[in-house]
């Protein structure tokens, strides 16, 4: 039997849909015919992608959004329903990290700043579980639906500096694994809930870390590409295929699971 990865006529909801990450795959999917309400935090940034798919004939709403606001999502939620009826995609997109949860070169695990801390590991994990929690809901009272959170290679890996980044898409990960199976023995097989762990893509957060200003790879930048198999960074849309899949129903028995996109990076050793 041919799998099945047509998405038509979907409605996807994307956190952090007004960045590089989501923002592409809200184009990619919208070429597929998926609905998509792209929620940020302002509305002038949701609103940049909303154009960009209108522009190429899809359909999309923006909203502004806080990802730690559940009156926010559940308000957000409610006007999807009346626009569009229903929810069968939720992407997680939203994300980020902070300098003082970064220790510096010349900086020890003793300098961290706890505040920063706190809201790095808030954003991170919190700002994915409170999207999950009510979309999920949805997708619990249709029978069906998918939810892929961000993972990151930072967390089977020790990646050097980012302590916070790092701890948070730890839970992250704990959290798509106990999310899945709740769904799936409390509401059966339609709802699945998975991840991907993204390698080293170059974004507007993390360019100054991995690049100079020339182009030419920094220490960090060539010590990545040293562990990268295929030599190089990812581009953005080679996310796209992976969530395309686990979105679509040829990856119907497929939850509780972190998908590796990273050029080899998790399965090399470094020798």
């Amino acid at each position: 039997m041919k799998p099945n990865f047509d998405l038509k006529n979907k409605v996807a909801v994307i956190t952090g849909g007004g960045g590089a990450l989501g923002g592409c795959i809200a184009q990619s999917l919208s070429q597929s015919g998926v609905k998509i309400a792209i929620l940020d935090l302002t509305l002038e940034a949701a609103q940049r992608t909303v154009d960009t798919i209108e522009k190429e004939g899809g359909i999309a709403i923006g909203f502004a959004a806080n990802v730690l606001s559940q009156e926010s999502i559940k308000s957000i939620s409610k006007e999807i329903l009346k626009e569009w009826g229903r929810v069968d995609i939720l992407l997680n997109a939203a994300g980020g990290n902070m300098p003082g949860a970064t220790i510096a070169v010349d900086q020890t695990i003793f300098d961290l700043s706890m505040d920063d801390f706190k809201k790095v590991t808030e954003l991170n994990l919190n700002g994915s579980v409170i999207p999950s929690l009510i979309f999920g809901k949805i997708m619990a009272d249709q029978k069906s639906g998918a939810i892929i959170n961000y993972s990151s290679m930072s967390v089977d890996r020790v990646i050097t500096r980012v302590v916070g980044y790092s701890a948070s898409k730890a839970g992250i990960e704990n959290f798509t694994r106990w999310m899945a199976v709740e769904m799936a023995l409390k509401f059966g097989p339609g709802v699945r809930v998975n991840a991907i762990a993204p390698g080293f893509f170059v974004g507007n957060q993390n360019r100054k870390l991995l690049l100079n200003e020339d182009g030419t790879y920094t220490e960090r930048g060539d010590t990545i590409i040293r562990n990268t198999p295929m030599k190089r960074f990812g581009e953005a849309e080679e996310l796209n295929g992976a969530i395309h899949f686990l979105c679509s129903d040829a990856a119907q028995f497929i939850t509780g699971i972190v998908l590796p996109i990273d050029g080899g990076f998790s399965a090399f050793s470094g020798v």
